[in-house]
This record gives C-alpha cells, sequence and structure tokens, in this order.
C-alpha cells in the first residue's frame, strides 16, 4: 500500500473570499508580511503500489476538483 496527497486550490485568476478573509483576519490580530493567502483542499488517499498516474489523476480531476476552476497537485509520500 501507498498513500498519495492530492492537495486542490483555486486558479490564480479565481477570486478566494475565505483566502482574503483569513489575510484580513491575520492583520487584525498584527500579524504582518503576509501579502496573499489561498485556501485549498487536502486529501489523502491510501491505494495499492500499483495504481499509477493516470488513474490518479483521473480521481482528482473528476472527483476531488473542478477542473475548471481549481488546480490540482498529486504526490506519492
Amino acid at each position: 500500500m501507498a498513500r498519495v496527497v492530492v492537495d486542490v486550490v483555486l486558479k490564480p485568476e479565481i477570486l478566494d473570499p475565505q483566502g482574503q478573509a483569513i489575510l484580513g483576519a491575520l492583520g487584525r490580530l498584527g500579524v504582518t508580511g503576509v501579502t496573499g493567502v489561498r485556501q485549498g483542499k487536502h486529501f489523502e488517499l491510501e491505494v495499492e503500489d500499483a495504481l499509477d498516474g493516470d488513474a490518479l489523476a483521473r480521481i482528482a480531476d473528476t472527483l476531488l476538483a473542478n477542473p475548471v476552476i481549481e488546480n490540482y497537485s498529486i504526490r506519492r509520500v
């Protein structure tokens, strides 16, 4: 068995209201130096070693992410 991590974030051109809210809250907390925040989703999958990259991409592209507005990255850990 292997563990695969899929991280999904909104594409840069898509407005991220939650990220903007976090950025505003950081300022109210007195935290300086953070100039941008993008929120996303993090998935950890336990998969058989034989599951190939194409199958993982199909899972991410059709189930975990909306490819119209989101980008994703896949890595085995």
